[in-house]
């Protein structure tokens, strides 16, 4: 597939710079496939469009403040960004990170956060501003603590306004502090859109996938295929895994909160599970045009970048039509990207949701 496929006209003034209130006040374009208009609801009308027996999957992960300011011994300034512990066992400690100026700080060089409370060690450069550090809290410290004073929340890069409350990027169900950025369809939940969920009969079950910041890198080869997407580590639970499986085998379908919540679960349908019934590893699942869904019947996301991987899942999850859907969507003012609005497409294939009771957009 060429990349340009994936391209479209993203104006400025789509672009979210800032979340809306409350949560669910989001917009919601809903898909109703090829021969019907969408429909245009809030996110808080989406228990109305979940049937009894559907089980709805998100992604609980929670988001470091692991962007740290830093302070060179040469009075120069420079900027830490953890990514995810490394990979390799002899390296415990050490992280893989963004610096800057990556070139102005040499293997063995301890640098001091501008905050206080930590410090990084340089290891060896990885390429393209990765390298591995080994962070370093002050004595009596734990590292989440030592960020939680040093560090800020990273935002993505097309985000330029001041965010307010560190909270907003944050879902109200997040619980292991382990990503680079937020699961941002998640973030248009409310206690009470999950409430509702559960009266409409359905059932709500976590997934955990830590997401890097190759969310937001931009495809930069010509073939889609050829892009070199990054692992991620996943974790679906024994219990939200024989939610899944007992769903489709009664026919009902599974809804994925998420492009990350579609990964972890179409990546743990391709992995043996563990003793304890969890699947869960590293996955470089790209999902692209033609691939063969196992898991995943209806998908709530943000809009997505031009020329990214995740319109690529997009397009493999409804085909070309979502053109149409995005050009409704920038003609009717919707929010683009991580703050903006979401939509709630049906797979082809896959029954979509009902029309029901909720207020129109």
């Amino acid at each position: 597939m060429r990349t340009d496929e994936l391209d479209y006209e993203l104006p400025d003034e789509a672009i979210a710079q800032s979340p809306i209130e409350p949560r669910d006040a989001a917009r919601l374009l809903v898909d109703r496939g090829p021969d019907t208009p969408p429909d245009h609801r809030h996110v808080r009308d989406l228990p109305s469009l979940i049937r009894p027996g559907d089980v709805v999957v998100v992604n609980d992960t929670r988001v470091l403040p692991a962007r740290v300011a830093i302070t060179r011994s040469t009075g120069g300034t420079g900027e830490v960004l953890l990514l995810e512990p490394a990979s390799d066992p002899d390296r415990p400690g050490w992280w893989e990170a963004l610096c800057r100026p990556s070139r102005k700080l040499p293997a063995g060089v301890v640098v001091r956060s501008a905050a206080g409370a930590l410090r990084f060690e340089m290891g060896d450069d990885l390429g393209e501003g990765h390298r591995l550090v080994r962070p370093i809290p002050e004595e009596g410290t734990d590292l989440l603590d030592a960020l939680t004073l040093a560090g800020r929340i990273p935002l993505p890069p097309y985000i330029t306004a001041a965010l307010t409350d560190p909270e907003r990027y944050q879902t109200v169900f997040a619980e292991r502090p382990a990503s680079a950025a937020a699961p941002t369809a998640g973030l248009h939940l409310t206690p009470a859109v999950l409430d509702g969920i559960a009266r409409s009969g359905g059932t709500v079950h976590h997934v955990e996938l830590v997401v890097g910041l190759d969310t937001f890198r931009p495809i930069s080869v010509d073939r889609v295929e050829d892009h070199d997407i990054h692992t991620e580590a996943y974790r679906v639970p024994g219990p939200t895994w024989s939610a899944v499986q007992s769903t489709r085998d009664g026919g009902g379908r599974v809804v994925a909160l998420g492009t990350t919540a579609v990964r972890a679960l179409e990546s743990a349908a391709r992995r043996t599970p563990d003793p304890s019934g969890a699947r869960a590893g590293r996955t470089d699942l790209f999902i692209t045009p033609g691939f063969d869904f196992a898991v995943v019947d209806v998908m709530m996301t943000n809009f997505h970048l031009p020329r990214s991987s995740l319109l690529a899942l997009v397009q493999a999850f409804v085909g070309r039509r979502w053109r149409d859907l995005y050009a409704t969507a920038v003609t009717d003012g919707y929010r683009f990207l991580s703050f903006g609005d979401a939509m709630l497409l049906t797979r082809a294939g896959a029954s979509g949701p009902e029309r029901s009771g909720g207020d129109a957009a």
